[in-house]
């Protein structure tokens, strides 16, 4: 056993352990950098100092509300600075934050506050209307509304509700923040999209959203003081952690609530914003920018981008603009980004369509996740071929604590000691794992199964092209054929017989698109294509 055999007197103490939390990120930040700047948007800016003021005060609040540890308190707001201070303030009274998408329905709005029974809900006046109908259709205790007005959006005093910043002004600037005993305490409760049904709830624990985000400085290699641009939306896997991540390295939040090419140019030219994150379609509208929206700057801009595998195309035409594009993976269930393709210095040399092809691997695991594997249906590792396909499978602490009330789904996403992603993908030699489809999207034509990924990536090398999907059609003869749905970049035009014709070209038959509709395709709130509409139209054909 080995001289440690005995470890009488080696327990666990106060003094050798403290639970982990994101909290501690701010508590430091606010005595090592109380002067720089910590929140930004538009002409207001909050020092270190007064974000953690602003942060205790909606503490304070929300507990002479009554809001006690464990509870739910819920947001409908867009990127703006209450959000961020939410992500602090809301677990610093002991409560479990609640983020909820601005873009759904009344009846799903409503849904998530009756299952997450949210106590308090912090919104924005232009989703006040959204929330009275929501509220309306409630079943249980409707919450305490707080309105959170923005002059600078010109939004303000739409109801009679308590006002944030009046809220923050009446508070206590030295409430004593409420620190988890146990870092496997909630932090936040994130729902899933609900594209096939009702959503579920996500359970985050401190522990995971610490290690999340500190894994992140890692792999996004970051130093001291970057200044971040928040496009992916905090109601987004809590904006993939990297607002509870800005105060371990004294970074810089700069909010930004409309996304637009325009903004974002702005914001890295005027701000000097060094690091964002984004699904492929954000780099689609940089790419495509008109010239009076771009702005030049002098300092490389680092990037993560998730959601379906970006372009090549897309790839290659947006790093000579002065970004560098590092591909990650995740989902709402592994707090945002999991895996990452950390680039070599080997592949410095390739250029064009190879380097692109590269970057768009989904990699390998980011520090804080145990090995990701990708698992045939015997739930055994497929060979690292590049070929074989199989299912995602994630372990380690930036897993979910499971589903909200739903033991039974649980169970079955944590099945043989693995969260099992509906991710099918392929295991290079290298151990980097390469998106092949999700489950449901894998086309099987005359027995043959056909990438939608694959396809979409050849029609999007197409010069009119601006976005694509592709989905299965039903067909007599094959049983399901490809159809692409592609929207085309302003000014460009092109028929449905020359985007076949160029697809034949470097497709096989089989993997051809038999049909191309043309329309704007319908997206999620973070940019990802809803396949499950393009799917009902295609069975409409």
């Amino acid at each position: 056993m080995g001289w440690l055999a005995d470890e009488t007197g080696l327990e666990k103490c106060a003094a050798n352990y403290v639970p982990l939390t994101p909290l501690s990120y701010l508590k430091r930040a606010v005595q090592v950098f109380p002067d720089r700047e910590a929140v930004v948007y538009g002409d207001r800016r909050y020092t270190y100092a007064q974000y953690h003021d602003r942060v205790t005060r909606l503490a304070s609040a929300l507990a002479a509300m009554g809001v006690k540890p464990g509870d739910v308190v819920a947001t409908l707001l867009p990127n703006v600075p209450a959000h961020a201070e939410a992500h602090f303030g809301v677990p610093a009274c002991g409560a479990v934050l609640n983020t909820i998408n601005i873009r759904l329905d009344a009846n799903t709005v409503s849904y998530i506050l009756d299952h997450g029974g949210a106590r308090v809900v912090l919104c924005d006046p232009q989703f006040i209307p959204l929330l009275a109908s929501a509220i309306e259709d409630m079943e249980g205790e409707p919450p305490i509304v707080i309105e959170v007005g923005d002059d600078a959006a010109g939004v303000h005093d739409f109801g009679d509700y308590p006002e944030y910043e009046d809220i923050l002004a009446g508070a206590d600037p030295d409430f004593d923040w409420i620190m988890p005993e146990d870092e496997w305490e909630s932090i936040a409760l994130n729902y899933t999209s609900g594209t096939t049904g009702r959503p579920k709830g996500v359970v985050y624990h401190h522990r995971g959203a610490y290690l999340n985000a500190m894994g992140q400085v890692i792999s996004w290699r970051i130093v001291l003081h970057p200044k971040y641009l928040t496009i992916v939306p905090l109601f987004h896997c809590n904006g993939w952690c990297h607002t509870w991540m800005m105060p371990a390295v004294g970074g810089t939040v700069v909010c930004c609530r409309d996304i637009s090419a325009k903004a974002i140019f702005d914001a890295i030219a005027d701000e000097g914003v060094t690091h964002f994150g984004g699904a492929p379609i954000v780099l689609n509208m940089l790419v495509n920018a008109k010239e009076d929206e771009k702005r030049s700057f002098d300092h490389l801009v680092e990037v993560f981008t998730a959601g379906a595998p970006p372009a090549p195309a897309t790839l290659a035409k947006i790093e000579p603009m002065g970004f560098n594009i590092t591909h990650v993976y995740g989902l709402t269930e592994t707090y945002g980004p999991a895996t990452e393709c950390t680039w070599h210095e080997k592949w410095e040399p390739l250029k064009g369509d190879e380097r692109a092809a590269q970057k768009a691997r989904q990699g390998v695991a980011m520090p804080f996740m145990e090995p990701v594997q990708v698992w045939d249906d015997a739930h055994a590792p497929v060979p690292m071929d590049g070929t074989t396909q199989g299912e995602i499978v994630f372990r380690g602490n930036g897993v979910m604590k499971g589903y909200l009330k739903n033991p039974r789904a649980t169970r079955e996403a944590f099945k043989d000691g693995y969260f099992h992603s509906g991710d099918l993908a392929v295991q290079h030699p290298d151990t980097y794992i390469q998106i092949a489809d999700r489950a449901k999207d894998i086309i099987i034509s005359g027995g043959e199964n056909v990438s939608s990924v694959e396809v979409e990536g050849v029609l999007m090398h197409h010069p009119d092209v601006l976005l694509c999907a592709v989905v299965a059609k039903p067909d007599e003869k094959w049983g399901e054929v490809p159809c692409a749905f592609v929207e085309l970049k302003d000014g460009h035009s092109v028929d449905e017989a020359t985007l076949i014709a160029f697809a034949r070209e470097r497709l096989a038959g089989f993997k051809t698109p038999k049909k191309v509709i043309f329309q704007e395709l319908p997206k999620t709130s973070t940019g990802k294509i809803q396949k499950f509409q393009l799917r009902e139209i295609a069975r409409s054909l």
